[in-house]
């Protein structure tokens, strides 16, 4: 029995890989790393997909120094900038996902952390669009206190989103003005506060395949289970702006790997996927089984329609609840 077989019918049985034994797995031919990948997703999670979409609810001028970023004021980009949108704005795209079908809705803010008054207002607004929506709120405002967590949960929202974006030993190349404890502290007091948290982070920033394995095993022992995986993007002004996209086959191998690391979750195709020519296919048949649609922060996605004429060729069903 070669290694993928192997690890395929620990994972199936319960079982977890090591650090050592996912390293190798990555050198595994392709189709069948994929195949077996698929086979754990359909083992554990059925034919379920959760689709999401996210609205940028104020953009720009971000503090903060990630390098990969167009909302960061270190750098010079054509981001539009604008403050807080208003509760009629959010309210108003909330009501459009819901109508396509959309199970959950993120607003998503730049800006290293929240002050008391950005609170309230946002509060307001899940509290509105949860008084005229069914469909579940998600956030993603950076880095909170505990009580602007309780707050959040207060108001209606369900998940907060808190991406780790690369590992512990590389997050310094990557940001200098927040850490990677501190992110890990906004995802615990996130779930003290009772609320699902979603993490991943984005590929192709120079890291290597340890550093993608160690953050997503760190992901997975905090028991998180929506685990988004973006590609980068690379964006003109940023200090990453020359790299270099991955490639198909990269993609498809670390899509793989992330299921093997979390059997049971919702592996979450997110920004990168509107460059793929075929949209996330491939990669939607090795593992993964959620994705962001429609545009992305600052950059175009996949549109909703889209989306589910071909998750629906695939076989999928696309929760509405």
């Amino acid at each position: 029995m070669n290694l993928t077989s192997s690890l395929l019918s620990r994972v199936l049985q319960s079982g977890t890989c090591t650090r050592e034994e996912l390293l190798a797995l990555r050198r595994e031919p392709l189709e069948e790393l994929c195949r077996a990948a698929n086979a754990i997703r359909k083992h554990f999670c059925g034919n379920v997909f959760d689709l999401c979409t996210i609205i940028n609810g104020r953009s720009g001028r971000c503090s903060e120094n990630c390098k990969y970023c167009a909302q960061s004021a270190h750098y010079s980009t054509a981001v539009e900038e604008y403050p807080l949108l208003s509760d009629e704005a959010l309210l108003a795209g909330a009501r459009y996902n819901e109508n396509k079908g959309i199970l959950r809705y993120s607003i998503v803010t730049s800006g290293k952390r929240l002050t008391d008054a950005d609170v309230e207002q946002l509060c307001a607004s899940y509290r509105n669009i949860s008084a005229q929506c069914g469909i579940s709120l998600c956030a993603s405002h950076g880095l909170l206190s505990k009580k602007h967590c309780e707050q959040l949960k207060a108001a209606g929202v369900t998940r907060y989103h808190n991406n780790l974006e690369t590992s512990r030993r590389n997050f310094p190349n990557i940001c200098t003005t927040h850490t990677y404890d501190d992110k890990i502290q906004t995802i615990k007091w996130a779930m003290e506060a009772g609320l699902e948290v979603c993490s991943g982070g984005i590929m192709g920033l120079g890291e290597t395949w340890e550093d993608r394995i160690d953050m997503y095993m760190d992901i997975a022992s905090l028991g998180i289970k929506s685990v988004p995986v973006n590609f980068l993007t690379p964006i003109p002004g940023t200090p990453y702006a020359d790299m270099t996209p991955l490639g198909e086959e990269e993609q498809l191998r670390i899509v793989a790997l992330v299921r093997f690391i979390m059997p049971d979750g919702f592996v979450r195709i997110a920004a990168g996927r509107n460059t793929m020519r075929d949209h996330g296919r491939k990669i939607f048949m090795s593992g993964a089984n959620a994705a962001i649609s429609g545009d992305m922060l600052t950059t175009s996605g996949v549109t909703i329609r889209e989306d589910l004429a071909m998750l629906a060729e695939l076989g999928y069903e696309v929760r509405m609840k």
